[in-house]
C-alpha cells in the first residue's frame, strides 16, 4: 500500500478526499484496507484533526470509505452481495443532506391512499387458482389508456417483472438484445442472469440513432429492449418521428426478421412527452410495458404487459407458475388511485412540479455554463471531467448523486453521473446547480 500521506498534493479536506480516492481507483487502496488514523494523518501532513476529519467525511459520503468505530476507518468494500452487480453501483443507503442517487419519485408529490382505502372493495374473495389473473375494471381502463390497439393486456409486479416474464419467455441463452447505451443498469444485470448479450446502441434526446440501430440489426438481435419516455438515467422520450424511424428500420431488416421489440413506458403518467410505440410498424413483435411506481409509488409494485396475444399468454402461463397473479387487492387500489378525481389531480399536479424543477435546474445550469441535455421526467445525465472526483466534489457538498458507469456498456464508459433532478425543488436549483457545475469539471486534484 502506497503511504496516504505521500501522495497528498493539497493539504484541504478536499485535496485528501481526492488523494485517497485516487488510491482507490488505481487498486492502491484496496476494499477492506485500513486508513491511517485521522491524528496519525494529520500529523504526517501538519495539518489539524478537523482538516482530515472532514476529507475523511466526505469520503464516507460518498461511499468510499467506511467507520467501525475504534477499530478505525476502512476502504469501503463491495455494497451487500444480495444486490445483483450494477445494482450494487447504485446502492443509496448512505446518508446525505441531499440526495439525488436513487432515482426515486418525490414522496411528498405521490396520491394520498387513505381517502381511497376506507371506500375500496377488498379482492379477498379468489376461489380458484386458475381464475383470470386481472380483475376486468382494471383491464379494460389500461386497455382504453394504451397507446395503440391491443390484443391482450396482464397484469405485473412492475416494468421489471414484465421485461423479466417476458424475456424467460422469448429469449435462448446467448441471444444478442439491443439496448440503448446508456440504460438502465437491471437490464445489463438481468440480461447477464439470463446469459444474453447485451448490444449497446447510442442515442440522443429523441432515442436511438437510427444509423447505430440499423448496424445494430445487423448483429442479429432476438430481443430490443428500449425506453419510451423518460428514459433512465438520460432523460430522453422516443419523438414519434424516430420511433417511425426504427419502426421502419425493423420492417426492412433481414438479419432481425423475428426480432421482438420490448418498450418500457416506466414513468408514464408523470411524464410530459408523447405515449409511444413501435406497433404500428411491427403490430405481432411488440411488448410494451407500463409502470405505475413512479407516478403512484415504488411499494404498490404493479405495472402491466400488452401486447399480442400469442406472447403475452405466453407470459400469463409462465407467472402461473411463480406468483401466480398480481394481487387484486392491489390491483384494485391502482384502479380507484387512476379513477379518483382527487388522486388524478394529484398525479398531474406531479408532472407539472417535475417539469417545473427539471426546466429550473436547467436554467440555472445553462446560467453558470453547463447545458443540461434536453429531457423528460426525474433523471438527467451529467457528463464529469472525473467521474470519481465529481462524486467526491458534491459529497463534500453534501449532495448525493449516482456515477454513471453502471448505466454504460463498454470497457471504458463515458464519464457521467445520473441525477435525479426530480426531488430537487425550484428554490434549491441554483445552489444545487452550482455545486454541480463546479463538480463536473473537478478532476480530484
Amino acid at each position: 500500500m502506497k503511504s496516504v500521506a505521500l501522495t497528498v498534493e493539497k493539504r484541504t479536506p478536499h485535496g485528501i478526499a481526492g488523494a485517497i480516492s485516487r488510491l482507490i481507483t488505481t487498486g492502491d487502496l484496496a476494499p477492506g484496507d485500513r486508513l491511517p488514523t485521522v491524528r496519525d494523518l494529520a500529523k504526517d501532513l501538519g495539518v489539524s484533526p478537523a482538516t482530515v476529519s472532514h476529507a475523511w467525511q466526505t469520503l464516507a459520503a460518498a461511499g468510499l470509505i467506511t467507520s467501525r468505530g475504534r477499530s478505525g476507518s476502512f476502504v469501503r468494500s463491495a455494497p451487500r452481495e444480495w444486490m445483483p452487480r450494477r445494482y450494487q453501483g447504485l446502492d443509496g443507503s448512505l446518508e446525505a443532506a441531499l440526495d439525488l442517487s436513487r432515482g426515486t419519485p418525490d414522496p411528498s408529490l405521490l396520491p394520498r391512499l387513505g381517502p381511497l382505502l376506507a371506500a375500496l372493495e377488498v379482492h379477498v374473495d379468489t376461489r380458484s387458482y386458475q381464475a383470470k389473473p386481472d380483475i376486468p375494471e382494471l383491464h379494460d381502463l389500461l386497455r382504453s389508456t394504451w397507446p395503440s390497439e391491443v390484443e391482450s393486456i396482464t397484469v405485473t409486479n412492475g416494468a421489471l417483472d414484465a421485461i423479466d416474464r417476458a424475456l424467460a419467455t422469448l429469449v435462448r441463452y446467448g441471444d444478442r438484445v439491443l439496448v440503448e447505451n446508456p440504460t438502465f443498469p437491471p437490464f445489463l444485470d438481468l440480461l447477464d442472469a439470463y446469459g444474453l448479450e447485451p448490444v449497446g446502441v447510442e442515442m440522443d434526446a429523441d432515442g436511438m440513432l437510427p444509423d447505430a440501430f440499423a448496424r445494430a440489426l445487423g448483429t442479429a438481435p432476438a430481443v430490443v429492449l428500449l425506453q419510451t419516455r423518460a428514459h433512465n438515467p438520460t432523460g430522453a422520450s422516443l419523438s414519434p418521428e424516430r420511433a417511425a424511424q426504427l419502426g421502419r428500420l425493423l420492417t426492412r431488416s433481414r438479419t432481425a426478421p423475428n426480432a421482438i421489440v420490448i418498450e418500457d413506458d416506466h414513468s408514464g403518467s408523470i411524464s410530459s412527452a408523447p405515449d409511444v410505440t413501435l406497433t404500428s410498424a411491427v403490430p405481432d413483435r411488440v411488448l410494451h410495458v407500463k409502470s405505475f411506481s413512479k407516478s403512484h409509488g415504488p411499494d404498490l409494485r404493479i405495472g402491466a404487459l400488452g401486447g399480442p396475444r400469442a406472447l403475452v399468454d405466453r407470459v400469463v402461463a409462465r407467472r402461473l407458475l411463480g406468483p401466480g397473479w398480481t394481487s387484486r387487492t392491489i390491483q384494485a387500489i391502482l384502479h380507484a388511485l387512476l379513477t379518483d378525481a382527487d388522486a388524478v389531480a394529484q398525479v398531474e399536479a406531479a408532472r407539472a412540479a417535475y417539469a417545473a424543477r427539471r426546466a429550473a435546474l436547467q436554467r440555472e445550469l445553462l446560467a453558470v455554463g453547463v447545458e443540461l441535455p434536453r429531457g423528460d421526467g426525474i433523471n438527467a445525465w451529467l457528463p464529469v471531467a472525473e467521474e470519481r472526483a465529481a462524486l467526491v466534489h458534491l459529497a463534500a457538498a453534501g449532495i448525493r448523486v449516482a456515477p454513471g458507469a453502471p448505466f454504460q456498456l463498454g470497457a471504458a464508459p463515458a464519464p457521467h453521473v445520473r441525477v435525479t433532478v426530480g426531488v430537487v425543488p425550484v428554490e434549491s436549483a441554483r445552489d444545487v446547480a452550482r455545486a454541480l457545475a463546479a463538480a463536473s469539471t473537478s478532476d480530484g486534484s
